[in-house]
């Protein structure tokens, strides 16, 4: 009992949510069957059911304004109804047997029996199948009270036909909301995955990129190590407090560079094959290659012309030597660019910029449209994210966007001291531009 009064004592407001389609022509079709039912219910009761107009139309209009109230309180509405329809029973019971050669609907009429399956319909989409079930179960109930227990003589008796018509609507009303809630929930699950899969993605990309700029670190942290152990003997007579720093210095540097290979070991443990994640598994990188710079740019462009691409590149400006973290992510940023030309844009013309200025590297990588179909992609979709995550960790930018001829151009900025940003790379409000791009993709 305490569950059903819960349920059923209730009459918070619950509107029905306006049609995606049809927007506002449900709630009107719906209140011009109220108009119609209180008309209709009128009717009958005063003409069939031999009651003054007064109280016929206060019945009717109980019955009509029952579907409208369903519309933003589906229980609130469903008792109106169910009160309509034993008031109007219990009026008209004395008065069935008036008129011989008329047959009374009784103890539904058939205006409170379509207002009552309206009713029910909005609640079932509304409310849980439990409540839409004890609903109907008290439905049935009163029904059977009605006819089964109090009854009448001289009427046409319509609480089978009731019961069944109410059993067929409160299971479509329930199985319409069981649609709907399961596409809301799987619209709800597939953001959440869709977001996920992002957020890994990032961090994915970031991982590898601290794997590669581990070597840049321990190539500083050794050199301060070293140059800390030779520092004294280039003095002639050194003091103590000398040794003692450059002691301390040299150590705190062997601490540092442990715990780098320490960090390094665990974001390599995931793919122990391919330590660097440049390339796939089994292809056995090796740890303590170097990591390539800006001089190995002729050779990434003749492996790319081997593969059957169209590549041109110019190097601008008074070369000058930049951070190592600037010519690593520099070297990364083209070649990620060609890559992504060879997959997406099949048989272009591929033109590489790097110009050096006093400020830092500004690069471009520019294809022009495919000329032969593009295959379906088979990338990780980290390509474009892993050029803004590269650039930002250095202080510059990258964009990417759909060239006016059809092709594509990526282009970046690097300061050349290689400056952190001044925000994180993910803080709110940093102007990430909304294209394909994001997921490596082109648009040919």
């Amino acid at each position: 009992m305490r569950v059903l009064h819960d349920d059923l004592w209730n009459f918070r407001p619950d509107p029905l949510p306006v049609s995606v389609w049809l927007r506002w022509l449900p709630h009107g079709l719906l209140c011009l069957a109220a108009f119609g039912v209180t008309l209709g219910g009128t009717a009958q009761l005063g003409d069939n059911g031999h009651l003054p107009p007064g109280a016929a139309f206060v019945i009717g209009l109980a019955q009509g304004a029952a579907i409208v109230l369903a519309l933003w309180r589906p229980v609130a509405g469903w008792w109106l109804s169910m009160a309509g329809t034993v008031v109007g029973a219990a009026a008209v019971h004395g008065r069935l047997a008036m008129v011989a050669d008329t047959s009374f609907t009784w103890p539904w009429t058939a205006a409170g029996l379509i207002a009552h399956l309206l009713v029910l319909l909005l609640l079932a989409l509304r409310v849980r199948t439990r409540v839409s079930a004890e609903a109907l179960a008290l439905t049935a109930l009163v029904t059977w009270l009605l006819q089964g227990v109090w009854g009448g003589s001289g009427y046409q008796p319509t609480g089978v036909l009731a019961v069944v018509l109410s059993t067929v609507v409160v299971v479509l009303g329930a199985a319409l909301r069981g649609r709907r809630v399961a596409r809301a929930e799987l619209v709800e699950q597939t953001t959440l995955t869709t977001e996920e899969r992002a957020r890994r993605t990032l961090l994915e990309e970031r991982s590898r990129i601290a794997r590669e700029l581990h070597d840049v670190v321990a190539h500083h942290m050794s050199v301060i190590s070293i140059q800390a152990q030779v520092a004294p003997h280039l003095v002639e007579r050194p003091s103590p407090e000398l040794v003692e720093n450059l002691a301390g210095i040299r150590q705190n540097a062997l601490e540092a560079l442990t715990e780098l290979r320490r960090v390094l070991g665990v974001l390599r443990s995931e793919n122990p094959e391919d330590p660097y994640g440049l390339g796939d598994p089994g292809t056995g990188a090796a740890p303590d290659a170097p990591q390539p710079t800006l001089d190995r740019l002729d050779a990434l462009i003749e492996n790319t012309r081997a593969a059957g691409l169209d590549v041109t590149a110019e190097v601008g400006g008074l070369v000058r030597p930049c951070a190592p973290g600037v010519e690593l992510s520099a070297y990364r940023i083209v070649q990620e660019a060609l890559s992504n030309a060879l997959r997406h844009a099949p048989g272009s013309k591929v033109r590489v910029e790097v110009a050096h200025g006093p400020d830092g590297l500004r690069i471009a990588v520019t294809n022009s449209r495919p000329s032969r179909p593009v295959p379906p992609s088979t990338g990780s979709g980290h390509g474009l994210l892993g050029m803004r995550e590269r650039a930002a960790m250095l202080g510059g930018h990258v964009t990417a966007a759909a060239a006016p001829d059809g092709g594509f151009s990526v282009a970046a900025f690097l300061p050349r001291d290689g400056a952190p940003p001044a925000f994180p790379a993910d803080a709110p409000g940093q102007p990430d531009p909304p294209h394909p791009s994001t997921t490596g993709e082109q648009t040919p």
